[in-house]
């Protein structure tokens, strides 16, 4: 190994965490001094509207272990991840979060595994200190996803991880738009293992993940990793016609037993609500699949560096 390659690398995304940025740089500056090896932490900007950027910048013109990529807009959490993963170059490398709501001291355990033969170890939330509809929520996300999946995606578990940098770059080399890290993570297979930990509230400011960015990284999970939607509307078309043979039986067997047969007009506006809500149901599942292929097939990149800032000094304009 060089002597500016570093063995560990640490990915943090950020968006707008000036008031957390001051503790989380103490933090990570306190784990790294106690880490025996060389080490690089790369701090991505996602289009932070505040003076995220900014500080980023001067740690990393100060600190040499410090390395910065810029992206040019908001692309979302999933796609600076990625841009970090492209760029790590350590050996073992650690995703974080900038809110410390997941510890980077952590550090030595996750490891500890990964020195037993792991080629990643993702966190796994036994506890969550967030408030009861968002725990709710993702208990059960978790639980429909990994019961509809068509791979092992282990519960409760987030972007969180340690991982060798054989899976990084394969995670890299997949080019979906719609991204679902953890899932991918999972995809790509290797010897994994979950460590369980104590998620802490967010150190200071308010979430980046609005109920809207989760709903779309739990569609993406969905639709990405799971075949049961499309195969939902065959479902679908089958209670129908079901449903509607038990409703004729019942019209026939009032016409044979009572003479009678129930109201045209309220069995009427029952079967168009039925069959049309089921078609609207089947064309919005469908059409989420079309608008990722949609977004697929224009290959468009999936984020843009505007600049870089490594070794306190080479700033690259992308």
């Amino acid at each position: 190994m060089a002597d500016d390659q570093p063995k560990f690398s640490f990915i943090i995304p950020l968006y707008n965490e000036c008031e957390i940025y001051s503790e989380l740089i103490i933090r990570l500056n306190n784990l790294i001094d106690k880490i025996q090896e060389p080490c690089e932490v790369v701090l991505i900007d996602d289009g932070s509207k505040d003076i995220t950027s900014l500080l980023m910048e001067e740690t990393a013109y100060a600190d040499p272990r410090y390395h910065c990529l810029f992206l040019s807009r908001n692309f979302g959490h999933q796609f600076a991840l990625s841009a970090g993963l492209e760029f790590v170059r350590g050996e073992f490398i650690m995703v974080l979060d900038g809110d410390l709501q997941d510890p980077p001291e952590l550090f030595f355990e996750f490891y500890q595994k990964i020195s037993e033969g792991y080629d990643v170890v993702y966190g796994v939330r036994k506890k969550r200190k967030e408030g009861l509809m968002k725990r709710a929520s993702y208990f059960l996300f978790y639980r429909i996803l990994k019961g509809i999946s068509n791979y092992s995606i282990p519960l409760d578990s987030g972007d969180f991880a340690m991982m060798t940098r054989r899976v990084a770059k394969l995670i890299v080399k997949m080019p979906e738009q719609s991204r679902f890290i953890r899932g991918i993570r999972s995809w790509v297979g290797f010897k994994q293992i979950g460590l369980e930990y104590e998620r802490q509230a967010r150190g200071a400011g308010e979430t980046k993940y609005t109920f809207k960015h989760l709903l779309k990284l739990g569609s993406d999970g969905i639709f990405n990793f799971s075949t049961f939607p499309i195969k939902l509307i065959t479902y679908l078309g089958f209670i129908s016609v079901f449903s509607s043979f038990i409703y004729f039986l019942y019209t026939i067997y009032r016409k044979l037993y009572y003479h009678d047969v129930p109201s045209g007009f309220p069995a009427l506006v029952f079967l168009i609500i039925l069959f049309g809500g089921i078609q609207l149901i089947s064309i919005g599942i469908i059409g989420e699949y079309v608008q990722r292929i949609f977004s697929q097939v224009k290959n468009r990149p999936l984020y843009v560096v505007s600049k870089r800032v490594m070794n306190s000094k080479d700033v690259t304009d992308e």
